[in-house]
C-alpha cells in the first residue's frame, strides 16, 4: 500500500472471515493495497480491534508484489518503536495474502492537512516539528533494525509521505507501511530495474537513479515538514516530467518565505534536510531529529491529541461509532470449521502412580474426579480456531485438585505402611536380632544375678501377686512366646534394690487422622 486515498470509506456485506480474523469496512485505499477494520476473534471470548491490510485484486495473483508484502511483514516485525505502526500477523487465506497491524485510532496527516487547508489554517509550528521529531525516531529504529542473528538489515522505507504517518488521538505520530521498503538481504528485486518505488515528489535525487540509503528517508521527512509548516506542495506539477524537473532543477526557498514568523533556527534544520546532496544532510534520522528538538519548542501528546481531534473529530467519530458496532456484533461472527481440541484434564497436571500393581492406589486415582479446564463451550463464535489457552482461574483449580489428590495418596500410603504394624508391638527385646557369632541356643547370662521381671506392668498402688513376684533368674529361661533363638534380656541391678519394672511396649502405630495436624 502507497498510502490512503481521499476516497470515502466502503463497507463489506457482512464479515469476510479469514481464519480467526474478521475482515470488514474499507478505512483507506492506496496504489497496492486498501486497509479494513478488522477483528481478531480470539479462544475465551478475547477479541481485539485490528487494521487489515488487503492487496487489490489485480495485484493479489502478482507472485512478486505478494513476496513484497510478505517482506513487508517480516521487516516491520523486526523494527519495535512507539512511533512504527506494529505488524500483528500474516494470514494466507483463500488464496490471498493479509498483513495485520495494529489499529491507530487516529488519522492520517495527508487527511488532516488537506481539512486544514480547506479551512484555510496551519498547524502551530510545535505541533509541525513535534509530528516529525517523531517520526524521524521512528525511522532511526528502522535503519536500525537487526535480524535474528544480529545483523543489520538494511531497512530504508523510501515512502516516507504524509498519507504513511499517522497522528493518533494519543498524540503519538506512527510511520506506516513499509511496502516499499528494502532490505539488503532481501532475495532479488520485487520490482525490475529503473522502475520507482514511492512517490516521486518525497524523492530525493538519487533516489531518482536508484541509490537508496538513510539520507534518502531523511530527504522524505523534510519534503513533510516543510509542507507542513507551510501548507502548501513543494514539488507539485501537473504531471510527473514537470515535478521530476523541479526535484532535480528547482530552487527551494525556506519555510519562512511563506509563513513569515516561523524562527530560522527551524528553517535552518529543514533547508539542511533538503540538500540535494546526501553528504550534506543530516546523516542519521536521529541526528536531524535532535536538530529539530533543539530549533522549536516541543508540544505534549495532549496538545497534539486535541489539535487531531479539532481537525478530524467528525471523521474519527464516525470511524469510532463502526467500530463499536464491529466489537458489539463480533460475537454473532459464525465459528471456524476447524474445531477445538479436547480440554486438559488432572491427569495432564499430576503424574500416574508408577507401580500399576498396587490396585488400591489405583482405585483411589480412578475414583478422584477429573477436572476439565473449559472455560466455555466449543461452539462459542468467539472462540475461533486457535487452542483454548489455560486461564488463571483454570490452572488454579488444576494445582488445587492435584495437591488433593497427592494428599489421598499420601494418606493412602502411609496407611499401608502401618497396617503391616501389629495394633500391639512385642517388648523391645524380642525385635533385637540374635547377636553376630554367638550360639543361636545359648543364652546371655547377666552379669551378676538379678531377677527378670516378666509380668505385665500394673498400677503403682496395687500390690504385685505371687504369680507376678519376681524370682531368681533361671539358666536358660525363655519367655513364652519368645523365638528361642533371641534370649530374653535380663536387667542387672543392685541387691538392695526393689525389683524393676518392665519397660513399657511400643507404642501403637497413629491413626491416620492424626497426620491431618502435622
Amino acid at each position: 500500500m502507497s498510502g490512503p486515498s481521499d476516497e470515502a470509506p466502503r463497507s463489506l456485506e457482512g464479515p469476510r472471515i479469514l481464519g480467526r480474523y474478521a475482515l470488514y469496512d474499507v478505512i483507506a485505499s492506496g496504489g497496492m493495497a486498501t486497509v479494513h477494520l478488522g477483528r481478531l476473534l480470539g479462544p475465551v471470548g478475547f477479541a481485539r480491534t485490528v487494521a487489515i491490510k488487503r492487496l487489490h485484486p489485480h495485484l493479489a495473483a502478482d507472485q512478486e508484489i505478494v513476496a513484497m508484502l510478505v517482506d513487508e511483514a517480516r521487516l516491520v516485525a523486526r523494527i519495535r518503536h512507539p512511533n512504527v505502526v506494529p505488524t500483528l500477523d500474516i494470514v494466507a487465506e483463500q488464496g490471498e495474502v493479509f498483513l495485520v497491524m495494529e489499529y491507530v485510532q487516529g488519522e492520517s496527516l495527508a487527511s488532516i492537512a488537506r481539512m486544514m487547508r480547506e479551512k484555510g489554517g496551519l498547524p502551530r509550528p510545535e505541533i509541525a516539528a513535534t509530528i516529525l521529531a517523531g517520526v524521524l525516531h521512528g525511522l532511526q529504529a528502522a535503519h536500525e533494525a537487526k535480524g535474528e542473528r544480529g545483523e543489520s538489515l538494511g531497512i530504508v522505507h523510501r515512502d516516507v509521505s504524509p498519507q504513511n504517518i499517522l497522528v493518533g488521538l494519543d498524540g503519538v505520530p506512527r510511520v506506516v507501511d513499509f511496502g516499499v521498503a528494502k532490505a539488503v538481504d532481501r532475495i532479488g528485486d520485487t520490482t525490475g530495474d529503473g522502475q520507482l518505488k514511492g512517490k516521486l515528489a518525497y524523492m530525493p535525487p538519487e533516489q531518482v537513479g536508484g541509490a537508496v540509503g538513510p539520507t534518502t528517508d531523511v530527504y522524505a521527512a523534510s519534503v513533510v515538514l516543510w509542507e507542513t509548516l507551510t501548507g502548501r506542495r513543494l514539488f507539485g506539477g501537473g504531471n510527473q516530467l514537470e515535478v521530476y524537473d523541479k526535484i532535480m532543477k528547482g530552487t527551494v526557498e525556506p519555510p519562512s518565505k511563506h509563513v513569515p514568523g516561523l524562527s530560522p533556527a527551524l528553517d535552518a534544520v529543514t533547508m539542511r534536510g533538503l540538500s540535494r546532496e546526501p553528504r550534506d544532510r543530516y546523516q542519521t534520522a536521529r541526528e536531524m531529529a535532535l536538530a529539530l528538538e533543539e530549533a522549536s519548542p516541543m508540544a505534549t501528546a495532549s496538545k497534539i491529541g486535541a489539535w487531531v481531534e479539532a481537525e478530524a473529530g467528525a471523521t474519527l467519530r464516525e470511524r469510532a461509532r463502526r467500530v463499536a458496532e464491529i466489537e458489539s456484533d463480533s460475537a454473532m461472527v459464525p465459528p471456524s470449521r476447524q474445531s477445538l481440541p479436547s480440554s486438559p484434564s488432572l491427569s495432564d497436571f499430576v503424574p500416574p502412580p508408577r507401580s500399576s500393581g498396587n490396585s488400591s492406589t489405583r482405585a483411589l486415582l480412578d475414583a478422584v474426579p477429573h477436572t476439565q479446564l473449559s472455560s466455555g463451550s466449543a461452539t462459542d463464535p468467539a472462540f475461533g480456531s486457535l487452542p483454548r489457552p489455560r486461564s488463571r482461574r483454570s490452572l488454579l483449580a488444576a494445582s488445587a485438585a492435584g495437591a488433593a489428590l497427592l494428599l489421598v495418596l499420601g494418606l493412602a500410603f502411609r496407611q499401608s505402611q502401618s497396617s503391616a504394624v501389629p495394633a500391639s508391638s512385642p517388648p523391645v527385646a524380642e525385635s533385637l536380632a540374635p547377636i553376630p557369632g554367638a550360639p543361636s541356643s545359648a543364652p546371655v547370662r547377666p552379669a551378676t544375678p538379678a531377677a527378670v521381671d516378666s509380668s505385665p506392668p500394673q498400677p503403682e498402688h496395687a500390690a504385685p501377686s505371687e504369680a507376678t513376684k519376681p524370682g531368681p533368674a533361671q539358666p536358660g529361661a525363655t519367655r513364652p512366646g519368645a523365638s528361642a533363638a533371641i534370649p530374653a534380656l535380663q536387667r542387672p541391678h543392685s541387691a538392695a534394690s526393689t525389683p524393676v519394672k518392665p519397660a513399657a511396649s511400643v507404642a501403637p502405630a497413629r491413626p491416620i487422622d492424626d497426620y491431618d495436624h502435622m
